[in-house]
């Protein structure tokens, strides 16, 4: 990913995609996990996770 995430956004984008896999949403990486959590985090760390973060200018 060429934007770099802050600990709390990364928590959240591999909360997400988690989700989704949990849900049933096609796995984007070949792994032996079997863990949704797990498996978010190797696609995180594969680059692979089509998310973006939009972050606001302020309150």
């Amino acid at each position: 990913m060429s934007q770099h995430y802050n600990r709390y956004e990364k928590a959240r984008i591999i909360g997400a995609r988690a989700l989704q896999v949990a849900y049933g949403a096609p796995v984007l990486v070949d792994t032996d996990q079997t863990q949704p959590i797990l498996i978010a985090a190797e696609e995180y760390d594969s680059d692979v996770l089509p998310f973006t973060v939009h972050r606001g200018e302020g309150s």
